[in-house]
């Protein structure tokens, strides 16, 4: 099992757990995208956002995450306001 939590600072927490972590990746972009995508930012701004934040933070869960914990260690990433950290637990 892994757990997988994330924060938006000033804005918004949440967690996930479960035990493949490309699913979690993929929660992790659809919640966040969520948040994003109803703040009232301009359509440009969110679009920067989840370029610039949340697509390097996916990213390095799909790839340097999995990695980690296949090896039983942690794994975490921040960009800018988000910081995302996931562990396997027994």
């Amino acid at each position: 099992m892994i757990k997988l939590s994330w924060a938006l600072v000033a804005e918004h927490v949440d967690e996930w757990t479960g035990d493949d972590i490309a699913q979690g990746a993929d929660v992790l972009e659809a919640r966040l995208g969520s948040v994003v995508d109803t703040s009232g930012m301009k359509p440009e701004t969110v679009q920067h956002w989840r370029t610039t934040f949340l697509a390097p933070v996916v990213d390095s869960l799909r790839t340097e995450g999995s990695g980690s914990l296949a090896r039983g260690e942690s794994w975490s990433k921040a960009a800018g306001p988000l910081l995302a950290c996931a562990a396997p637990i027994g």
